[in-house]
C-alpha cells in the first residue's frame, strides 16, 4: 500500500527554529572518542513506556556492537525543550552527543551552531535511500543534511463510540457540527469534556485558523509579516476560542492545557473528543477508552472538508560539539533505523519516514488512515523563518488564545496584540 502523503513543501517550511540561542564562540567538536558514555535526549512521551522499551533494545544492540560505548539516556518534556537544549548548545560541557528535535526546529539549531553536518555520513547510509523526500528536507538546511528523520506525524479527531451510541450523536463533519456536538456531549454528561481543547494546544488550534482560509504570516520580500488578525484568522480563532467556557471545555481548566493534556483527558475518560495525533495512539489504547473510540479526520468549515492540519514530525541529530562524532552518528542512525522506526509504530503509533517501512506498517495498522487521509487533503506549516523559534518560545499565539478565553481581551484585541508581537520578531530574525 503506497500511502498518498502529499507534504512536499519548500525546504524552509520544514526547517523552522524553536528557540533563537546567543551564538558561542566555542560549540566546536573536542575530539573523536572511539569509547566512552553517550548522553541522549529524547522526548517525553504522555505514555513514555512504549517508545522507552524500543529505544532501550536498540541502545542495547548498539552497546553490543560498539565495544566500550555506553548510552544514556534521559527524556525531556516537549514543551520546555527550547530553553533547556537552548542551555546544552552554550555549554558543550553538559551538552547531551545525540538529540531528538521537531521538524521545525532545523533551521534555528543550525544557525545557532548546535547540529553537526552529517551530509556524508547520511549520504553512505544504505537504508537513508528510502527516506521519503520530504521527511529528508526536514533534516535539511541550504543543501547539507543535519540529522535523521525520526517519524513523520499529523492530527484528527478522536472520539467517544460509546458515548455518541449512548446519545445517538452524529459523527461531524463540520466544525459547527464539532461544536454542537461537544455540547451536547457535556449537557448530557457533565462529567465529560465534550471535546477537550487547549489554550496552549498551538497545533489543535491552527486548523481552525486554516480552514477559514486564514494564515499565520505571509512572505514579504525576504521576510515574514504576520496575518494572524486578518478576517479570516480571526473567524477561525473565534471558531476555536468558542469552545472553551461551561457548556464544553472550562476556561479555569482547560486555558491552560496543552496538546498532551487533551490527549491524557481524553485516554483517561474525561472527554467525549479530543483533538490527537497518530502518535497519541498507543496512549488511547493504554487508556481507559480503549475499545470504545474511533478517530476520523478533523472537519473543516464546510461539510466534506477537511481541516488541514499541521504536518509534524521528529527527528534525531547530532550535536556539534560531541567528542563522539562517530559514535553518535551511528547511535542516531541505530535510533533512526527501519528496524527502530518500524518498532515504534507498532509501540507508539509513529509513522514511519521511510516509504517502505510505511507502507508496511499502514498493512497492519488500520487505525493510520484517518490520519493518512488527513495528509493527502494538505497539510500546512508554520512560518518559514528561524523567528518562529522566538514566537513559539514567547507564547504568543498561547497568550493570544488564553486572553481570550479568559475574557481579558477580545478576538479583535488579541490577535492585533499577537500580531504585533510576531512581526517584531520577524524583523528581528530571531
Amino acid at each position: 500500500m503506497k500511502l498518498p502523503v502529499r507534504m512536499a513543501l519548500p525546504l524552509a517550511a520544514l526547517a523552522v527554529a524553536t528557540a533563537c540561542a546567543p551564538g558561542t564562540s566555542d560549540n566546536g567538536s573536542a575530539g573523536d572518542d572511539k569509547s566512552g558514555t553517550l548522553r541522549v535526549w529524547l522526548f517525553q512521551e504522555v505514555n513514555n513506556q512504549p517508545k522507552q522499551k524500543v529505544v532501550d533494545a536498540a541502545v542495547a544492540a548498539f552497546e553490543k556492537s560498539q565495544k566500550g560505548a555506553d548510552v544514556k539516556v534521559e527524556y525531556i518534556p516537549v514543551e520546555t525543550r527550547a530553553e533547556k537544549i537552548k542551555a546544552a548548545f552554550n555549554d558543550p560541557k553538559s551538552a547531551p552527543d545525540v538529540i531528538e528535535y521537531g521538524n521545525t526546529d532545523t533551521a534555528g539549531y543550525v544557525k545557532d551552531g548546535g547540529l553537526a553536518d552529517v551530509s556524508k555520513e547520511f549520504g553512505a547510509w544504505s537504508e537513508a535511500k528510502d527516506t521519503d523526500p520530504t521527511a529528508e528536507e526536514s533534516v535539511t538546511v541550504d543543501g547539507k543534511i543535519y540529522g535523521a528523520p525520526y517519524f513523520v506525524g499529523v492530527r484528527a479527531l478522536y472520539y467517544r463510540t460509546d458515548v455518541f451510541k449512548d446519545l445517538k450523536l452524529d459523527v461531524p463533519t463540520t466544525q459547527t457540527r464539532l461544536a454542537a456536538a461537544a455540547r451536547k456531549i457535556h449537557k448530557e454528561r457533565p462529567d465529560l469534556y465534550g471535546l477537550a481543547v487547549g489554550g496552549a494546544y498551538t497545533y489543535g488550534a491552527m486548523p481552525f485558523i486554516w480552514s477559514q482560509g486564514g494564515e499565520l504570516a505571509e512572505k514579504k520580500g525576504g521576510s515574514y509579516e504576520s496575518t494572524i488578525d486578518s478576517p479570516a484568522a480571526r473567524k477561525g480563532i473565534e471558531a476555536y476560542t468558542s469552545l472553551f467556557g461551561g457548556d464544553n471545555c472550562p476556561a479555569a481548566k482547560c486555558a491552560g492545557m496543552g496538546g498532551n493534556d487533551t490527549v491524557t483527558a481524553f485516554a483517561s475518560g474525561k472527554a467525549g473528543m479530543a483533538i490527537g495525533g497518530d502518535f497519541s495512539h498507543q496512549a488511547m489504547e493504554d487508556g481507559k477508552v480503549k475499545g470504545e473510540y474511533a478517530v476520523v479526520p478533523l472537519p473543516g468549515a464546510d461539510k466534506g472538508d477537511i481541516a488541514p492540519a499541521f504536518a509534524g514530525g521528529n527527528n534525531i541529530g547530532v550535536l556539534k560539539s560531541t567528542s563522539h562524532r562517530t559514535l553518535a552518528v551511528d547511535l542516531m542512525k541505530s535510533l533512526a533505523s527501519k528496524k527502530t522506526q518500524g518498532e515504534l509504530f507498532d509501540a507508539m503509533g509513529f509513522l514511519p519516514t521511510y516509504t517502505d517501512v510505511r507502507a508496511s506498517v499502514a498493512k497492519k495498522g488500520p487505525f493510520v488512515a484517518p490520519f493518512i487521509k488527513t495528509l493527502g487533503a494538505g497539510a500546512k506549516f508554520v512560518p518559514a523563518s528561524p523567528a518562529w523559534g522566538q514566537i513559539d518560545a514567547s507564547l504568543v499565539l498561547p497568550t493570544m488564545f488564553q486572553e481570550i478565553v479568559s475574557g481579558r481581551k477580545d478576538v479583535a484585541t488579541a490577535s492585533r496584540d499577537a500580531a504585533k508581537k510576531m512581526d517584531t520578531a520577524f524583523r528581528t530574525g530571531g
